[in-house]
């Protein structure tokens, strides 16, 4: 199964309908509070709007500002879907040109700006990483640190007692069962590995 993706850089668009000029920009972000705080920096006061959306995980949210029902948000919202993103803010500014565009105008023109701004915006894939605490005696903490850097598994901290050594871990989705496995081989199970169920961001 592929990874979901999501922008390695800021991306912006800008195109013409009627007189009315439309810039879309996108970037990525992590929360709804990183997503709102780009829109404060972002919007521009002396435009007629600024329409937006983004999407993160289960989260999504969008805004018309002002412009009619369905008209805004909803088409930047379907073109961050339509292009198979996550973790991405998308705001269109629209400065207006004089000549009313009506609904479907607008919905071509929000969406179209959006879906076209991302389609051309550099990508990356989302790695999404579990949290473990990991125990291990002495004699294992060399070759247990051999296996974390060939695994791309990331140590949060890390610190020995009377037992052994202790590790705080961030692991890849993807490599959590074999780290899990190769780590039972490597120590004949004597090696624990826990899950941490409120992983750090």
């Amino acid at each position: 199964m592929s990874a979901a993706q999501t922008l390695a850089g800021p991306a912006s668009h800008e195109l013409e309908a009627r007189r009315s000029r439309f810039l879309a920009r996108a970037v990525h972000v992590e929360s709804p509070a990183q997503a709102l705080a780009w829109l404060r920096e972002v919007a521009d006061p002396q435009a007629t709007h600024n329409c937006w959306a983004y999407r993160i995980g289960a989260d999504y949210r969008s805004s018309d500002d002002g412009e009619p029902g369905g008209s805004a948000g909803r088409p930047i919202l379907a073109a961050i879907e339509g292009q198979g993103l996550d973790e991405v803010m998308v705001v269109v500014t629209r400065w207006y040109g004089g000549t009313n565009l009506g609904v479907g105008g607008l919905v071509r023109a929000y969406g179209g700006a959006a879906a076209e701004c991302l389609r051309t915006a550099p990508r990356r894939d989302i790695i999404r990483y579990q949290a473990f605490t990991l125990a291990c005696g002495f004699e294992l903490a060399g070759a247990v640190h051999g296996l974390l850097d060939a695994l791309s598994a990331r140590k949060l901290d890390e610190r020995f007692d009377e037992h052994g050594l202790r590790l705080q871990l961030r692991v890849p989705d993807y490599n959590v069962a074999l780290l899990a496995s190769r780590l039972r081989d490597l120590s004949r199970g004597a090696a624990s590995l826990h899950p941490v169920e409120t992983p750090d961001p």
